[in-house]
């Protein structure tokens, strides 16, 4: 996907816009649109936000939209995200162990 979406970018010479700042800017961004639509929602009317097709479809470019923005962060810091992850999950493990286990 990150070479995909770079790829993407390359084809439309968009590169020099995609600094961390803008791409943080722009995650920011669409976080906050995926943000507004669960705003007003009760916890029950967001747990089935995916029954309804236009809000699910909504939903789903959001995400879409959060997670490109992200891996192209990634791409451009050399970050490999699922390293990442991998490596925050085991900090937490050592930081709130799971009960009944030292």
């Amino acid at each position: 996907m990150q070479r995909r979406l770079a790829e993407f970018a390359a084809a439309r010479d968009w590169q020099p816009y995609h600094t961390p700042k803008n791409l943080v800017s722009a995650l920011s961004v669409e976080a906050s649109e995926l943000v507004e639509i669960f705003q007003w929602l009760t916890p029950e009317e967001s747990a089935r936000v995916m029954s309804d097709p236009e809000t699910a479809h909504r939903v789903m470019d959001e995400v879409a939209d959060v997670l490109a923005y992200l891996l192209q962060l990634c791409e451009v810091l050399g970050i490999d995200p699922l390293s990442a992850l991998d490596a925050k999950i085991d900090r937490n493990e050592r930081r709130f162990p799971a009960p009944g286990r030292p």
